[in-house]
């Protein structure tokens, strides 16, 4: 499969700085030597604890915060983001969009729908007057929504309609690639369906690739073609969904998918939930070794002392683990 795009080595450091100087003392490592690929009408389900770094990950990809160190390649003339700045990215920002968690933060109240969806066409000189408006209807009926919203503000809609908006304004653009940050954690669950079936029905209809960031597995599972699993900063595991689901290779993805509810109480019965001991160590001085090693239930000397490198293995699933040989998750 094609990419349309390639993270090579990503890292963002935020700097601590302290006393009246304001002197660096340290680094918070929130991306720490990142290294992923997404392919052209790919969905990739990007999975890990919160503060784990996935939505800043997702951010430096956008160049909305910028990287400290890495290469981004994107399209498939393979252009590297990495070290463009402000001005240079603009040619590849209509290509690349996001939908962010909250809808009820990332919509100014005080704009009519008609100007939140349409502002990046008229921002990148796209459509003014009548044209916008058709183009913003248009817009609105892929969504689900009608042409007679348009004059309405945001805080006529519930958040499952805001969220169809903030969707409609990431497509106006005619993006290539989309980065939805948790889209459906902040809604209701009778509500988080339809808007999965939503996304799925767009990338579908309008050959989109995804990157689909979330904490909740389960969703995953339903949305994801791949799966690349977060930890401190770092991915430990990532491959094909139903790989991933069935047989991950890697302790944290174990225990993060003992966790998820099985639909059949009979299977359910017979799964062993694995619970994490311990905190997410700081990720301004992470442990030595793997990362994960003071809540695993594995760890050995040589986890303690040696950092795993991710090593792939049959059926296309990278792991960053010492013992991925002989793991397989039990009860499920």
């Amino acid at each position: 499969m094609s990419t349309i795009l390639d993270v090579r080595n990503l890292k963002k450091y935020f700097p601590i700085r302290k006393g009246l100087w304001r002197r660096k003392q340290g680094d918070v490592r929130a991306v720490d030597g990142v290294d992923f690929q997404c392919g052209i009408g790919e969905t990739l389900g990007l999975a890990g604890e919160s503060g784990c770094g996935k939505t800043t990950l997702g951010r430096c990809v956008l160049k909305t915060t910028p990287p400290t160190e890495g290469d981004i390649f994107f399209g498939p003339e393979r252009a590297n983001l990495g070290p463009l700045d402000r001005r240079e990215m603009r040619p590849y920002r209509h290509r690349m969009q996001m939908v962010f968690q909250d809808p009820n933060s990332s919509l100014n109240p005080r704009m009519t729908v008609s100007d939140i969806v349409g502002e990046p066409l008229k921002v990148n000189g796209l459509a003014r007057g009548s044209e916008m408006e058709d183009r913003v209807a248009g817009l609105l009926a892929d969504v689900g929504l009608n042409a007679g919203d348009m004059r309405r503000y945001p805080h006529a809609f519930s958040g499952g309609q805001r969220q169809r908006i903030g969707i409609a304004r990431a497509l106006s653009l005619q993006p290539e690639l989309v980065i939805a940050d948790e889209p459906v954690s902040a809604l209701d669950v009778s509500v988080q369906s339809q808007i999965l079936n939503l996304l799925a029905s767009l990338k579908d209809r309008l050959g989109l690739s995804y990157i689909f960031i979330t904490h909740d597995l389960s969703v995953l599972q339903h949305i994801s073609d791949r799966v690349a699993i977060m930890y401190l900063g770092r991915i430990v595991e990532t491959g094909p969904s139903d790989q991933i689901y069935h047989n991950p290779l890697h302790p944290y993805t174990e225990a993060l998918i003992s966790a998820v509810p099985v639909a059949d109480p009979a299977i359910q019965r017979k799964r062993s939930r694995i619970a994490l001991t311990g905190d997410v160590p700081d990720p301004a001085s992470p442990p030595k070794g793997c990362h994960f090693h003071p809540r695993c239930r594995y760890a050995t000397d040589l986890c303690r002392e040696s950092e795993p490198e991710l090593k792939t293995y049959p059926g296309g699933v990278r792991a960053a683990c010492h013992y991925s040989d002989t793991l397989s998750l039990q009860g499920i």
